[in-house]
């Protein structure tokens, strides 16, 4: 399969998937660091354009695409991308959600186990040459209930990691949930509020749109257990952040560990600052396999989508 076409990549992606689109024929310009201005300058020139979650596709930035096919995310969520406009020209928007899906399920397990058993705390004491055993009484997954805030991909694997920690499984989806994983995990489908109100840890995967926006308020922050451990790996505008600060401030819940923010970098830092908080650099998908694999996936999907339009003009 040999196609023509030139490519903007707008942020850092593994090199397998230029490689592959080289390969096929195509002209990959790679400008890993280019900012919103010149974007808007040099779109004019690709007929595909790649990004992660930096780059930002305005409904400036595709009006100036005149000559685009293709909007490329490599990575899960498309809030970053104005798909109304993409759609109104008549370009495709794709992404790469298969290669997130272990790598972001294994640091939501991670994170669970770390902030139950107070982890990030005892090695920065221990840094700080103080032994601190007594103070560090934690809890056990097994046993516990966990809340799965959707249940797509990403939500279902974190569901069979701690199905397999002998936790029991709640899970909430405004979208239906096949009876085959629910027999798998042996899941107990519930409302939001039930689920908030019932579960010990609660991981978020939900994209960010109009209606899950700080779906996680002061309201729902009240009903849940003191006791109950929030995590989200999906996007930082899920949660209010000042509610969320007010409850893990008041010892209304016990903790939470976050990967994502409602701005990022994030500017709360009452927030991060808190002990109670673990917090990562939106490093959800940033393993060398999910790297490699979403490179390379977005490559596959250009490079048949390319092909198709050509066949079809």
């Amino acid at each position: 399969m040999h196609i023509t076409g030139r490519v903007l990549i707008c942020d850092p992606i593994d090199h397998a998937g230029i490689s592959a689109l080289q390969k096929a024929g195509m002209t990959v310009d790679y400008c890993p660091n280019i900012d919103g201005k010149e974007l808007i300058y040099k779109v004019k020139d690709y007929e595909v354009i790649v990004v992660r979650s930096r780059t930002i596709i305005s409904r400036e930035v595709i009006d100036a695409a005149i000559n685009a096919k293709i909007i490329a995310r490599v990575g899960v969520g498309l809030d970053n991308i104005d798909i109304d406009a993409a759609k109104v020209k008549d370009i495709s928007v794709i992404n790469a959600a298969e290669a997130a899906i272990n790598a972001v399920a294994e640091l939501v397990i991670g994170n669970m186990i770390s902030i139950a058993r107070n982890i990030t705390r005892a090695d920065a004491e221990m840094k700080k040459g103080n032994w601190i055993k007594r103070d560090l009484i934690g809890t056990e997954l097994s046993g516990k209930y966990l809340g799965l805030i959707g249940v797509g991909n990403i939500g279902r694997n974190v569901g069979r990691i701690a199905r397999a920690l002998r936790m029991n499984i709640l899970g909430y989806d405004v979208i239906p949930i096949s009876q085959d994983y629910i027999k798998e995990v042996g899941l107990i489908r519930t409302d939001l509020n039930t689920l908030v109100e019932s579960a010990d840890f609660i991981s978020c995967h939900v994209p960010l749109t109009s209606d899950t926006r700080h779906m996680l308020n002061a309201e729902l922050l009240a009903k849940m257990k003191p006791s109950v451990y929030i995590i989200n790996t999906s996007r930082g505008g899920v949660i209010d952040e000042n509610a969320l600060y007010q409850s893990l401030k008041a010892d209304k819940i016990a903790g939470a560990a976050l990967d994502v923010f409602e701005i990022e970098p994030p500017t709360n830092r009452l927030l991060v600052g808190l002990p109670n908080v673990i917090c990562t650099p939106h490093i959800g998908s940033q393993t060398k396999e999910s790297q490699e694999l979403g490179s390379t996936v977005i490559a596959e999907k250009v490079i048949q989508i390319m092909y198709q339009k050509s066949n079809i003009h």
